[in-house]
Order: structure tokens, then C-alpha cells, then sequence
């Protein structure tokens, strides 16, 4: 199709600028250029019609025709394509920002960072560990109305709008524009996103991505698993992140035990805690009765709650000024969480590493006045060092657990506190028992009986059964003397060299602590058979020493956790139970399975009631009468070792048993040091009677305590 020429006159204002130039000048630039030919595939036909089109549709601006600053004036068809322009660009820049716009794989530290909470055997919280105080929840935990008064008072229109609410997006950009913060108009979404994926800088970069991660969100997730992660993302002051803290710190209780008015008060924290916690003082309270008002009547405007539920709660929900709980893991109670860490982490096949993360709730078998006794008792006893006067008074460490009948764990002393020694010396395995070993040679006996005849008969042992108290008695097989490796015989020493006569029964020997009769006894019994009852009584197979003759007072190097537990058989007539730190274990209210604890027989009722008949003779008339506490029916054993480097008490009632150990350690070098004179004993004497006190004041102040109204 051939270009139509325009008639002549037909040309519009301004036209005759466009016009071709004539004369001789035009026709010999016109000769010196000559025309160029389109391509082939060039549309000529199309290029016709759209050429004139493009160029009516170029702007004239500034307009031709008028004069001053009316020539600057666009008109309306200018407007309209201007805006249409705009428009187009603007959507097509969001599409292509929404296109673009991925959904981090990965969400920020604190939003999935959680702490771990333990709780003492009486619920009541004991320690927090973990960067973030925070702790996730189910939505279906949390009761409804009060997830309806968040939703009431941050975004009533949640479960409808696309994720972002233009109108309040309007009112942000007019505060941007008016020099205002970048904040306000945003959904629960974008909140979620803030939170969950972003930083919390006020910059328009930062609000346009949140925008667009919003929409991305709203899409990919349902509306309930962005608010779930929103009420487990948020932050409602006193240092925690969470509704369930939230309800923790103001309550005292967990989330799903709020009603509409508690979480009423929780909404309005989402506003700023820092102006609506009344324990921060200032007009912090009227105006959270303000906000909590406006949120319950916002419930009932919007039909999520009633007039006559509204009408209940007239009483400002007041939360607790105290949050409760340590954070920290001085005193003992690092030395608490550390055994029920390792608890949960070994027995609930946890990694450390899925530890850290936190969100687990461990429920420990501790009691609080138990550990506060125990705790008063060594350091009443340690006044009695003074390392400043007396160098047999330095490295002096103390190691100290009870352990219940049933198996809990329920107190320890681990050292001076866990932040000054990390070492644990109610679980340490360096120290041997001494004498305090002899209980488990006597009940093996009684047990087994014993064999004094190679391939002989097994004849059996009763308490009454006598042995040979002197002592440097020496230690016969059935094949005469038994001869060390340097050719010598080994023989019994009793402490104080003192000598019983040539016959002792075995329950005088054990309530006097006669050394020579249990070397004698372990030998008749077999080292391996009692190796077996003192492992099967609770003490770890690690632990145990060489089975050689000195195996029976006492080589092997049991903690104070594993001795306490060892005479707890006793104490529940024979029956024994893996010791055990933690009662039970939650992740964000999942129950986490840990193994069925288990009892099994491991001495009949009858021994330990004979062994249980003995100890209680060493607390009578023994050895162990400084420990006597009035009033209290209790069973024990004082333990020492010959080259004098150890130095024990355990006790035990029928409830629990208390073990205490007393030793002298450099633990830069590890090695045991003499207790020779320590606290201003005198020259000679073995052990030490701080143990001893230790039990005694222990168990007094509990006893004198629980008898207190």
C-alpha cells in the first residue's frame, strides 16, 4: 500500500517545521544520499498505518501554540497517557519484584533459636539455657480467644486480606513521606515476615521487600501456620520471644491456660512492651488497662466475643511483677542442668547439636530445698579450712549426691559453683572407696557364700560368721598365702594398726571397720563374684578396680551420684534402679520418649536387711556416731583408704541415701594429695570427720525443716 499524501493546507500547527526542504541545496543532499531499501521482512503494509500514528501520538510539550506558562500546562490526554504510562510501568516493576521475590530457605537466628527450660521436681522453673528466651507452640495450645484477641487488636482482617492491607500500606507511605518512622500499616503477615526473615531496620528497602515476601507467604503457607509463626516469633518484653514464654513471664503458667482477658493483655505488648508492662513503672498501667479495655470490646465487635463473656472481665488481668526462674548457671545449678542435659542428650537420643536449638522443656527429678541443704551443709563444713594457715587445707574438694530409693537423683553438691569449676565432683570417677566398698564384699557374701577349698563347696555366711581380726593378718587361698608380685605376702592392715583378736564376726568387723576380716572375705567370696553385686548394686563396670586383693577395700573409684545409688539398693530391700535425672522431656509441647525406668532384684530382701542391720550398728555404736542424727532411724558407713587420700560418708534411710566424699586434688595436675591434718586434725588420723558433718548437718536441717509447720 503506497504512503497517502496529505493535501495541500491539510498540515497542522506546527507542521511546517517538519516539512522537507526544496531548492537546489535539498536536491543535492538528496543526490548525494539516495534512498535505502527495507529489508524484506520489514512489514511495509504495517509500518504505513503505524509511522503517522506514532508520530500524532508524540507529545508536543511544551505545547506549540500558547504562550507563558500555559506552554508548560499538559493537557488532559497528555494526563491520562501519562498516568496510563506510569500505571503500566509501576505494575509491571511490582510483577517483575513479586517474580523475583524468593522465600528465604533459611529463617534468622532468633526466630528459631529457643532456650531450654528446667524445671525443678516440683515444677517450679530452676534454670534457662539459650541465647533467645523463647519457646514455640503449637496454635492448637492456644486457646482461641486468646489468639482472637491478637487478632483483634494487630489484624481483624487477617484470615481475609492477601497478606499486606493497602489502605494501612497508604497510611505508612504517608508517614515515610511526612519524615515519619517507616512503620505501621502492617498485617499480621508482614509482622510474620519481619520477623521470621528480615531484619528489623526502618528503611523503605527493607518495607518493600517485607511487602513482597508478605504476599509470597500469604500464598505459599496457610493462614494458620503464619500465625503460629507469628505468636511464636514475637516479641512481648521481659526479655522473651513467644506467646508461651509471654504467658510464663506475666503469668506464671502456660499458654494454654489463659483466658480472653490474660491474652488481651499479651496483645497489647505487641504494641511495645516497654510502654504497656506496668512493672516498668511510669504510665505504663493505665495504659495497658486502656489497650486491654479497647481489646476486649474490639473481641466483641468483630463477634469473636459475646456481650455476656465481655462483661466477665472487668478486673484488669494483673501480670506478676516477678517472672521467676533463673537464667543463669551459677551456684549448683550448673552443675544441675549439665547432668540433665547429658540425661536427655544419652538416654532420649537427642544430638547436642539438635540440643542447642533449644525449645525443649526438661522436667528434672532435683528438689530445691534438697539442693539448698546439701549446699548448706558443705559450706558449713569447708568454714573448718583455712588454707591461709594450713597448706593441708588447699585443694580440698568436696563431692556430694542423694539419691532417691526409686532411683531419682534428687540433690548434689558439684563444687564451688559450675561458672568457677566447670568439673563435676559429685560425678567424678577419681576417687577411691576405701573402706565404704565393704558393704557390697559383705553382701556378696551373704549371697554367695564362700569357698575356702579349691573346687570345694560353696558354705554359706551369716552375720555371726567369724573371721580373723588381727592385724597384718594374712591373706590365705586355698593353696596357702597369697604372694604379690614382688614376692611378698599380702596382708591385712587395720586402721590405726589396731588389732581385733583372732575372731570377729563380720557384722562387728563392718559396724567396727576391721579392714583384715573383708580382704579375707572378698578372697573366700571370688573378686569376680564381687565385682558382680557391687555392678549390679549400681556402681559403673569403668569404675571398678584390678581384682586383686586390695579389690575389697576399696580400689575401684565410684562418683558420689553411683555410691549414693549403690546403697539406695539396700535401702529399698535389694532392689535397684539405674540412677536418673529427669522425670520427663517436651519440644514445644511434644513429648519427647525416654526409656521406662526399671527396677530389678539384685539382692534378696533378706541380705539387705542384714547389711542395712550392720550399717545401722556403724551409726550406733561404730564408727559413724558423729553422724547420728536424733530421732532419725538411718544406716551408714565412714570409708577411708590406707594411703590415706579419700575420704567418704554414705548414709541412707529407707527413702534415699547420701553419699559425701572428701579429697585433696590439684586439677592441674591430677593427682591425689594426703588428707593428713586437714581442718586441724590431728596426726594419725585417717580420713577425715568433715563427711561425716556434712551428712549429719545435711540431714538434721531437713528433718528439723520438713517437722517445721
Amino acid at each position: 500500500m503506497a504512503l497517502r499524501t496529505l493535501p495541500s493546507g491539510s498540515a497542522g500547527r506546527g507542521d511546517s517545521a517538519r516539512e522537507p526542504r526544496t531548492g537546489a541545496a535539498g536536491s543535492r543532499r538528496a543526490a548525494r544520499q539516495p534512498r535505502r531499501k527495507l529489508p524484506s521482512w520489514v512489514p511495509v503494509d504495517r509500518l504505513a498505518v503505524l509511522l503517522p500514528l506514532a508520530r500524532r501520538m508524540r507529545p508536543d510539550y511544551p505545547r506549540p501554540g500558547r504562550q507563558g506558562f500555559r506552554r508548560w500546562i499538559p493537557s488532559w490526554r497528555q494526563l491520562v497517557g501519562s498516568l496510563l504510562i506510569t500505571v503500566g510501568l509501576v505494575t509491571t516493576g511490582l510483577a517483575l519484584a513479586y517474580w523475583r521475590t524468593e522465600i528465604p530457605e533459611d529463617l534468622n537466628s532468633f526466630a528459631t533459636q529457643q532456650d531450654n527450660v528446667y524445671y525443678w521436681d516440683d515444677g517450679s522453673v530452676m534454670a534457662r539455657t539459650g541465647w533467645v528466651r523463647r519457646q514455640e507452640m503449637p496454635l492448637e495450645e492456644v486457646p482461641e480467644d486468646v489468639r482472637w484477641a491478637v487478632l483483634a487488636a494487630e489484624n481483624a482482617s487477617f484470615y481475609e486480606d492477601p497478606g499486606i492491607s493497602p489502605s494501612g500500606i497508604a497510611r505508612a507511605i504517608t508517614r515515610m513521606l511526612g519524615g515519619g518512622e517507616t512503620q505501621g500499616g502492617s498485617t499480621i503477615t508482614q509482622q510474620y515476615v519481619k520477623n521470621a526473615y528480615l531484619n528489623q531496620d526502618q528503611t523503605y528497602s527493607r518495607k518493600f521487600t517485607e511487602m513482597m515476601l508478605a504476599l509470597k507467604v500469604d500464598n505459599k503457607f496457610s493462614k494458620d501456620e503464619i500465625l503460629e509463626g507469628y505468636l511464636n516469633t514475637s516479641w512481648f518484653g521481659r526479655g522473651t520471644y513467644g506467646i508461651q514464654r509471654a504467658s510464663q513471664a506475666y503469668y506464671g503458667k502456660e499458654v494454654s491456660e489463659l483466658n480472653a482477658s490474660e491474652g488481651a493483655f499479651l496483645a497489647s505488648l505487641l504494641k511495645g512492651a516497654g510502654l504497656y508492662d506496668p512493672a516498668l513503672g511510669g504510665g505504663n498501667r493505665e495504659r495497658a488497662v486502656e489497650r486491654w479495655e479497647w481489646t476486649l470490646d474490639r473481641m466483641v465487635e468483630i463477634g469473636k466475643l459475646s456481650p455476656a463473656e465481655r462483661a466477665k472481665f472487668t478486673k484488669f488481668p494483673e501480670p506478676t511483677e516477678v517472672t521467676g526462674g533463673r537464667t543463669d548457671l551459677s551456684g549448683q545449678h550448673g552443675y544441675l542442668v549439665e547432668l540433665a542435659k547429658s540425661y536427655v542428650t544419652r538416654s532420649g537420643k537427642v544430638s547436642d547439636a539438635e540440643f542447642d536449638l533449644g525449645g525443649y522443656q526438661i522436667y528434672t527429678t532435683f528438689n530445691k530445698k534438697r539442693t539448698d541443704s546439701l549446699d548448706k551443709a558443705v559450706h558449713t563444713a569447708r568454714a573448718k579450712l583455712d588454707p591461709k594457715k594450713r597448706e593441708e587445707d588447699t585443694f580440698v574438694r568436696t563431692g556430694a549426691a542423694t539419691v532417691g530409693a526409686d532411683g531419682k537423683i534428687l540433690a548434689l553438691y558439684g563444687g564451688p559453683g559450675f561458672l568457677k569449676q566447670g568439673f563435676n565432683e559429685s560425678n567424678a570417677v577419681t576417687v577411691p572407696a576405701g573402706s565404704a566398698f565393704t558393704p557390697f564384699v559383705y553382701a556378696a557374701a551373704l549371697s554367695e557364700g564362700v569357698m575356702r577349698e579349691r573346687q570345694g563347696p560353696r558354705v554359706p555366711v551369716t552375720p555371726s560368721t567369724p573371721y580373723d581380726g588381727r592385724h597384718n593378718a594374712s591373706v590365705m587361698t586355698p593353696e596357702g598365702p597369697y604372694w604379690d608380685r614382688n614376692g611378698r605376702v599380702v596382708k591385712g592392715k587395720n586402721d590405726g594398726g589396731k588389732s581385733w583378736g583372732e575372731s570377729i564376726t563380720l557384722r562387728e568387723a563392718m559396724v567396727n571397720s576391721v579392714n583384715t576380716p573383708f580382704l579375707q572375705l572378698g578372697m573366700d567370696v571370688g573378686l569376680d563374684r564381687v565385682r558382680r553385686h557391687a555392678v549390679n548394686a549400681g556402681m559403673l563396670p569403668s569404675s571398678m578396680g584390678p581384682q586383686v586383693p586390695a579389690f575389697s577395700l576399696g580400689t575401684s573409684t565410684p562418683s558420689a551420684i553411683r555410691m549414693a545409688t549403690a546403697y539406695g539398693t539396700f535401702a529399698s530391700k535389694g532392689m535397684h534402679t539405674e540412677p536418673y535425672s529427669v522425670l520427663r522431656v517436651t519440644r514445644n509441647g511434644q513429648e519427647v520418649r525416654l526409656p521406662a525406668v526399671r527396677s530389678q532384684r539384685v539382692f534378696s530382701a533378706d541380705v539387705a536387711r542384714q547389711v542395712t542391720d550392720a550399717l545401722e550398728g556403724v551409726m550406733e555404736e561404730g564408727t559413724g556416731t558423729k553422724a547420728r542424727v536424733p530421732g532419725v532411724r538411718a544406716a551408714g558407713k565412714t570409708g577411708t583408704t590406707q594411703d590415706n587420700k579419700a575420704a567418704w560418708f554414705v548414709g541412707y534411710t529407707e527413702q534415699e541415701a547420701t553419699a559425701v566424699v572428701l579429697y585433696r586434688m590439684d586439677l592441674r595436675k591430677l593427682d591425689l594429695l594426703p588428707l593428713d591434718r586437714v581442718a586441724g586434725a590431728e596426726a594419725g588420723t585417717l580420713g577425715s570427720s568433715l563427711p561425716a558433718d556434712i551428712w549429719r548437718d545435711y540431714t538434721e536441717g531437713r528433718t528439723q525443716g520438713a517437722a517445721r509447720p
